[in-house]
Order: structure tokens, then sequence, then C-alpha cells
């Protein structure tokens, strides 16, 4: 019981210390922030090519988070990064990745495409 208690205690602590690291390195933008923005920047759907052709924010490119490290090239360090899926979870891990790379400016969508109620080309 006392061991079960523990792994509990941990794996919650590292999941509050993850999320509070992650805002040090990461912008998360509500709807309005993030359509204000995106047009200046390069604007990532990094869900799986099926989920991009079942609709996406107009003007997004498709680049998955299980290929991220492999097509770095594609994306430049020197302009804002934002970056979408369909919750949140993928758009955190592809920040991380992009951030151990070097990238500054990175933005996430507040509840991923789910929320999104902008434009949406299907």
């Amino acid at each position: 019981m006392a061991v079960a208690i523990v792994i509990l205690v941990l794996f919650f602590g590292y999941s509050i210390f993850r999320y509070y690291r992650v805002r040090m390195y990461v912008n998360t933008l509500t709807e309005e922030q993030f359509t204000e923005g995106y047009r200046k920047a390069q604007l990532i759907d990094v869900r799986e090519p099926q989920e991009f052709k079942n609709g996406h924010i107009l003007g997004a490119r498709n680049i998955p988070v299980t290929q991220i490290k492999q097509r770095l090239v594609e994306l430049r360090d020197d302009k804002p990064v934002y970056l979408y899926c369909q919750g949140q979870s993928r758009s955190v891990r592809a920040a991380n990745i992009l951030r151990k790379k070097g990238y500054k400016d990175i933005n996430i969508l507040q509840g991923g495409f789910k929320k999104w109620a902008g434009r949406v080309k299907s």
C-alpha cells in the first residue's frame, strides 16, 4: 500500500514538474491570440497525415510529431513556430523537441484543433 502511494506521489509530482517546465519555454495561446500571430509564423499541424487530411487550420503544414526530428530542415529557427494537434499533448512533445534543438519562439494552441472555431480546410 505504501509503495503504491509513493508511486502515485512521484507520478503526480513529475507531471506537475513537467507542466511548469514546459510553461517556461512554450507560450500557450488562446484561439484569439493564436489567430493574431499564426499568419506571420510557421503554422505546423503535428497530427498524423490522415488527421490532417480530414481537416486542418487554413495555411497549416503537416509535420507529424513522429517525424519532426527528421524534418527540422523544413523549419526556420528565426521565425515563430505555432504548433497544434488534436488536444495539446503532441504539441507539447513537439515543442520540447524544438526547444532542445534551439528554437526560441514556440507557441501552442490551447485546447488544440478540437477547440478551434476558426477557418478550417477540409
